[in-house]
């Protein structure tokens, strides 16, 4: 897409988010043609519907949509189950029979799952479970008996999912990594697109709010935290259009980092300028808080990502080639 197209794209993604969410939002992103955008141009189509979709604090199907076509199933019929919170490894493991050995692709055996489900798992007749590196499962959703999660977020619709199937095996056309690496750069600009709510939303309060005779956001201690946030916010812009470009898991798991620490900074300073109004139900900055907290877990925090990432370079004892920020 040229910048006029991205922008026309832009709007009617930004109407709609603001206008639906769940599965009315799905509709409304069928009739906008998302799915034609992301084929033709999927950095700008992923990029666009989930930093609006973060702005608005709406959910909709659009990570089960990525991660099922990546992995090889039709993404209107199927939705994915997702590691645990804080994880990024394969939901499911096999259970094997007394006696025996190790059971192998399509031997019938089954699965053990335990992960977690969004909302789209009610509006799908089937669900992938991902076993390993380099196979996956499809279950039937009705087995999957999901718990819903009240948690920090229960607007954004996450069901716990733990059973036993008789799912067979398969193989599927791509990696769960490289899968998992495509999720976490569309989560990570859903936390940009919540974290320039908070910010926007602390911005307009410093504004209006007068303190000795004038704004607050003339007092040089709260220029400097909405200073830091933008940066943060931007900084972790600039790392996931990185990852697009680069497309390795590394890079995704680097900008998701990223982007969960930077919303961490944005709510923070934030809440620190909106003060005691920011603490209220009446007030939407604990709303984008609450969202960012979760997404920020999903397919890995940023505390565990750094962890494994650290990890991985003592490992392998070299450096990778540094993102062109």
């Amino acid at each position: 897409m040229d910048a006029e197209e991205r922008e026309l794209f832009r709007s009617g993604i930004r109407y709609a988010t603001r206008q639906h969410t769940g599965a009315e939002l799905d509709l409304a992103l069928a009739e906008l043609g998302w799915t034609d955008a992301l084929a033709a141009d999927p950095a700008t189509a992923v990029a666009v519907l989930f930093e609006e979709q973060g702005e608005s604090n709406a959910t909709s199907s659009a990570l089960d949509h990525l991660l099922a076509a990546a992995l090889g199933a039709d993404p209107a019929t199927t939705a994915v189950v997702l590691p645990v919170l804080g994880g990024v490894d394969p939901p499911g493991s096999e259970r094997g029979r007394p006696g025996a050995g190790a059971p192998q692709a399509g031997d019938g055996e089954g699965l053990v799952v335990r992960g977690l489900g969004t909302a789209a798992l009610a509006r799908r007749s089937s669900a992938l479970v991902a076993v390993g590196e380099d196979r996956v499962a499809t279950v039937a959703a009705a087995e999957l008996a999901p718990n819903p999660v009240a948690g920090l977020d229960p607007r954004l619709g996450l069901v716990e999912v733990a059973a036993g199937t008789s799912a067979r095996l398969a193989t599927p056309s791509a990696a769960w990594a490289e899968a998992v690496a495509l999720g976490q750069r569309a989560l990570g600009h859903e936390l940009v697109g919540a974290a320039r709510a908070m910010l926007r939303l602390a911005r307009d309060h410093a504004l209006d709010r007068v303190q000795f005779g004038r704004p607050i956001a003339g007092f040089q201690a709260v220029r400097h935290r909405l200073a830091e946030t933008l940066v943060a916010i931007e900084a972790a812009d600039a790392a996931l259009v990185a990852a697009a470009d680069d497309g390795t898991p590394w890079a995704a798991a680097v900008a998701k980092a990223i982007a969960g620490r930077s919303a961490r900074t944005t709510a923070r300073h934030c809440q620190q300028v909106l003060a005691g109004i920011g603490f209220t139900d009446e007030h939407d900055l604990h709303l984008y808080v609450r969202r960012a907290r979760v997404l920020d877990h999903l397919l890995g925090d940023s505390r565990s990502l750094t962890r494994r990432l650290g990890e991985q370079l003592l490992a392998d004892r070299t450096l990778p080639a540094i993102l062109p920020l």
